[in-house]
């Protein structure tokens, strides 16, 4: 089965790995993306130049912005952009669609200019100008929006990258030259340019591959996450002390000896609206530890690769490839029971809780459930969407066959403090918004504490033998191969 882009290309992955890039799946986006800090904070020159070409960038918009309206034509043009879906990067986890950045990016980044980054180009606390400033300050503005925005930035050097990768490995059969718009801005016409590349082609459109040293997880080094939860670190280590104390001042006012983690984020959360200065110090603080930034990044991509590219093989090539598992009949319902099953099977009673291991430990993310349970779909008569949203918030799957069949596959970890609350509620709720009745909750635990816990929840809820409700233990400890993980 070709998943990996080595696969359908057939090349060897030790060329691909020393030409430094990601090997991606070709069935659904590795939750990786790019982090503009790993520009900034590298020791390549070509990186650090493409930083600064995204600073010039966003310094025109601000010149722009300050000097008068902007019609719709030009906001359109300037400030919103596709997603570059074709680097199969993200967390849409069902094929390599995703959103894009549409109005309510280009509203932010449009009113933050003006405020936020109007000192572009001229800091005087930071050793340089960062875009993910954005994401600090503007709670509508997240690490996707940041890394989408600086692809789309940086998207010449991507094909560049991928082009020379290409014309020397590749065969000229499975490659086409194609026309991509916005690869370059053109500061005199004021426009985006279109350029011609020699590309791999995959189902009709292009590929682009992209370095590992400039890729991360979960969240970007410079992280609005990080900033509400360092409150007292960050307020402690401004080296003002007047505006140090005022910080303080105005912090603790806000709070009560009974003040929740929740309120005390909230406060901070004005501080920084109150004195965003503080914004610039924290950056500050994370560029003082850039070497720290590439060592999380290079833990995190081999972490990545082992979990979604080294396991999965060994996944699919044990337990799918060859199997008459792909070809269930039955309605969409029961072909999700099947299929969640055989994931149960495969990870309880072989080796497959291996996957959701690195270097021994457990990684507890329900999306990396999500992504393993995707490739149980590949080549499924059925439609199978990822986070389908009709108006009551995302459910994980919806799998349908026309109007009149479709089932609801929800995961959840067994340590989620919330567990009870969703099984009483949300699936219930999802159910009535995708207008059908079936679906299915699945719960993942990795300790005997964590199986203790859903079974009493299930026992207070009166669930323990509903049959849509499957638990799958990943425990390792209790596995006969447990000891090397």
């Amino acid at each position: 089965m070709d998943i990996y882009f080595t696969d359908y290309f057939a090349i060897d992955p030790d060329v691909l790995e020393e030409y430094g890039a990601l090997n991606v799946s070709l069935i659904n986006d590795l939750p990786l993306f790019i982090d503009p800090f790993l520009l900034f904070n590298s020791e390549k020159q070509e990186y650090r130049d493409l930083h600064d070409g995204m600073i010039a960038y966003l310094s025109f918009l601000r010149d722009r912005v300050i000097g008068g309206h902007l019609d719709e034509g030009l906001v359109q043009r300037w400030f919103r952009f596709p997603e570059v879906k074709q680097n199969w990067l993200g967390y849409s986890r069902t094929g390599n669609n995703g959103t894009g950045l549409g109005r309510d990016f280009a509203t932010a980044l449009h009113g933050n200019l003006q405020t936020v980054f109007n000192s572009f180009g001229n800091e005087h606390v930071t050793k340089g100008s960062h875009i993910e400033k954005l994401c600090l300050i503007d709670t509508g503005v997240g690490r996707d929006n940041i890394s989408d925005f600086t692809t789309n930035l940086i998207k010449g050097f991507l094909l560049d990258y991928t082009q020379t990768f290409a014309l020397q490995f590749l065969s000229p059969k499975v490659c086409r030259r194609y026309t991509i718009d916005r690869v370059q801005f053109n500061y005199s016409t004021e426009s985006w340019a279109c350029g011609t590349y020699t590309l791999p082609t995959f189902n009709g459109d292009f590929i682009i591959l992209t370095p590992k040293d400039i890729l991360t997880k979960d969240e970007t080094w410079i992280s609005r996450e990080e900033l509400l939860s360092r409150y007292s670190e960050i307020a402690n280590a401004l080296p003002d002390q007047q505006l140090r104390a005022q910080v303080n001042h105005y912090f603790y006012s806000q709070l009560t000896k009974k003040s929740k983690e929740k309120e005390k984020k909230e406060a901070w959360q004005r501080v920084i609206h109150a004195y965003p200065a503080i914004l610039d110090h924290y950056i500050r603080l994370k560029e003082d530890k850039g070497d720290e930034a590439i060592t999380r990044s290079n833990l995190l991509v081999a972490e990545t690769e082992e979990q979604f590219i080294a396991q999965v093989k060994d996944f699919v090539s044990k337990y799918l490839e060859g199997s008459a598992f792909y070809s269930f009949p039955g309605n969409t319902l029961e072909e999700a029971r099947e299929r969640v099953f055989f994931m149960k099977q495969i990870i309880e009673n072989n080796d497959g809780y291996r996957l959701f291991y690195f270097k021994g430990k457990p990684i507890k993310r329900e999306q990396d459930l999500q992504i393993i349970f995707r490739f149980t779909w590949f080549a499924t008569p059925s439609d199978v969407n990822r986070e389908v949203n009709n108006g009551r918030g995302p459910v994980d799957y919806k799998v349908s066959r026309g109007s009149r069949d479709s089932a609801l596959v929800e995961f959840k970890l067994a340590g989620n403090s919330q567990l009870k609350r969703n099984l009483q509620k949300q699936v219930e709720i999802y159910e009535m918004a995708n207008q059908t009745t079936q679906s299915l909750k699945v719960i993942i635990f990795f300790s005997e504490e964590e199986e203790k816990r859903v079974r009493v929840i299930l026992r207070e809820l009166e669930q323990e033998h509903n049959t849509d409700i499957i638990l799958i233990d990943a425990r390792g400890d209790n596995k006969p191969s447990a000891s090397t993980a």
